[in-house]
């Protein structure tokens, strides 16, 4: 299999692979110019940090994600600081999980927070982390309303970095 892929475009693959099976009129967005760079105002040690993740993470306590959707689940879900990571699951349809699941640092990395902050390395993590799903073939609901949620909560929760953890 690796290689068959490595002979081919691997974006058009999987483009072609999601319109045959989900989503027809699937096509990759394109940002031509990247995001502009903002630097930290305070030192690390002083910063409050958040994580984002599109490792399908959710409480168990929370719905899963929808697995079972052609264009994917823009949702997204709230993991409090303080949340046991045995209780934290993974729900996600463009990998598999039960063998993230036996370290679930590596695509949420939780625990490696929590010791940054015991360290003085980072000043606090903030109350509260989020986690989408990463197969989102329709992306306009998250572009225009889950995303920009997720940023309000995190300027309400006076982040001052965000660690993007993809899956």
């Amino acid at each position: 299999m690796d290689e068959i892929l490595a002979d081919q475009n691997f974006p058009e693959v999987e483009k072609d692979f999601i319109r045959r099976r989900a989503h027809p009129k699937f096509n990759w967005v394109r940002f031509d110019k990247p995001s502009g760079i903002n630097a930290l105002t305070k030192p690390l040690g002083e910063a409050r940090v958040a994580l984002v993740s599109t490792a399908g993470a959710h409480c168990r306590s929370d719905p899963p994600f929808n697995l079972k959707s052609p264009i994917g689940d823009p949702t997204y879900r709230e993991i409090p600081k303080n949340a046991d990571l045995r209780d934290i699951l993974l729900s996600h349809i463009g990998y598999d999980v039960r063998e993230v699941s036996a370290d679930k640092n590596s695509v949420f990395p939780l625990d490696r927070l929590r010791e940054l902050e015991a360290d003085g390395v980072i000043g606090s993590l903030g109350p509260r982390l989020f986690s989408f799903m990463g197969y989102v073939a329709e992306t306009d609901p998250l572009v225009g309303e889950t995303a920009p949620e997720v940023v309000a909560k995190l300027k309400e929760d006076r982040v001052d970095l965000v660690i993007l953890s993809p899956a």
